[in-house]
C-alpha cells in the first residue's frame, strides 16, 4: 500500500463532528472524482471512479447513511498497471436530485455550481469535512522520507480557487498549478502539511510526518558538524604544510641555530607534529601554549624573511 493510500485509508475512518460534514465530505467526494450525468429534467446519475478502496467505501457508506440513495459497485482490476479500479454509480432515483441541491453541487434553476457552495462549508467542523472528502477524492502526498509534498488535483479554475480560499482560512497557504485542463493544489511547506493533515483528522500520519522531520533535522544537523569538522582538518592540514614550508625557507636562508629559543622551539615543535593544529599543537608544548601564541611565532618567522 502507498504512502498516500495509508493516509485515505486513516481518514475513511474519521467521523465528523456534526451531521453535517458528513455531506460536505461527500460533496467534495462526489465535487473531486464523480461524474454528473442527466437525462431530461430532473433525471440525474453520478458516476464516481477511484483506485481507492478506502474511498469507494467513504463514498457508498455516506451516500447512503446521509441520503439513503442506491449504489452499485464494480471492481476492475488492471493486469498491466496491477491495480483495482472501484466505479461507483448511483443510478436515477428519487431523492438524487435533492441530495445533489444539499450537498451544493447543483443549483435549483441555474444548473451546476461552479465553485464550493459557502453554505456546505459554513462551519469549521464541515470545512475540516469538506477538505479531507477533497483530498480522499484527488489527493496524493509524497513519503515523507523523500521530499514534503501534498497536493490535490481538482478540475475547475473557480472550484480551485475556492478551495484555495478555504485552506488559507485554516491558515494553510497553498498554491495552484493548472496541468493539462486540470489544476493541482499543492503544499510544499512541512508546517502547512501538517497542519492541513491534522486539521483532516489524519493524526496518525501528522505525527509520523513530524518523527521523521525530526530524524531529518538530526540527520541534518550530524551531517553539517561531520562536513564542518572536515573542513576545519582541510584547513588545519593546510596551514601546518604552509608552516612547514616556512621553516624550510628559514632554514635555508635563515638557519635554525641562532633562532631564538621561542622560535626554535616553535620550529621543532611543528616538524615533530605536521599533521596538528595550532590548538592542538600549543598542547604538546611545555608549558602549554595558546593558538594566538603559536599564530605570533609564525608571523615572526615570517618577518624573519622580509
Amino acid at each position: 500500500m502507498s504512502f498516500t493510500a495509508e493516509v485515505k485509508d486513516e481518514l475513511s475512518r474519521v467521523e465528523g463532528s456534526c451531521p453535517l460534514c458528513d455531506v460536505a465530505e461527500l460533496s467534495a467526494l462526489v465535487r473531486v472524482c464523480g461524474a454528473l450525468s442527466f437525462r431530461g429534467s430532473g433525471n440525474y446519475a453520478i458516476r464516481v471512479s477511484t483506485e481507492t478502496g478506502a474511498v469507494a467505501r467513504t463514498v457508498i457508506r455516506l451516500a447512503h447513511a446521509v441520503f439513503g440513495l442506491d449504489t452499485s459497485l464494480t471492481v476492475r482490476r488492471s493486469n498491466l498497471h496491477k491495480t483495482r479500479n472501484y466505479l461507483i454509480e448511483i443510478p436515477e432515483q428519487k431523492g438524487l436530485e435533492e441530495a445533489l441541491v444539499r450537498m451544493g453541487i447543483l443549483v435549483p434553476g441555474r444548473g451546476l455550481a461552479p465553485g464550493v457552495n459557502a453554505r456546505v462549508v459554513s462551519k469549521p467542523c464541515c470545512r475540516a469535512a469538506y477538505l479531507r472528502g477533497a483530498f480522499m477524492a484527488g489527493g496524493f502526498i509524497a513519503d515523507p522520507r523523500g521530499d514534503f509534498h501534498l497536493e490535490v488535483a481538482v478540475t475547475g479554475e473557480e472550484f480551485a480557487a475556492d478551495v484555495v480560499e478555504l485552506l488559507d482560512d485554516e491558515v494553510v497557504t497553498a498554491r495552484v498549478n493548472k496541468r493539462r485542463g486540470a489544476y493541482a493544489i499543492y503544499l510544499k511547506s512541512f508546517d502547512d502539511i501538517v497542519r492541513l493533515l491534522t486539521l483532516v483528522g489524519a493524526t496518525r500520519t501528522a505525527l509520523a510526518v513530524e518523527n521523521v522531520r525530526v530524524m531529518k533535522s538530526v540527520k541534518n544537523d550530524v551531517n553539517r558538524r561531520v562536513n564542518a569538522e572536515i573542513a576545519n582538518q582541510a584547513r588545519s592540514t593546510g596551514a601546518a604544510a604552509d608552516q612547514l614550508e616556512l621553516i624550510d625557507r628559514v632554514e635555508r636562508e635563515v638557519g635554525l641555530d641562532g633562532l631564538p629559543p621561542a622560535l626554535a622551539s616553535f620550529c621543532a615543535a611543528r616538524r615533530a607534529h605536521p599533521d596538528l593544529s595550532l590548538r592542538d599543537l600549543g598542547a604538546t608544548m611545555e608549558p602549554p601554549m595558546s593558538k594566538s601564541a603559536l599564530y605570533h611565532r609564525v608571523l615572526r618567522l615570517e618577518q624573519l624573511l622580509k
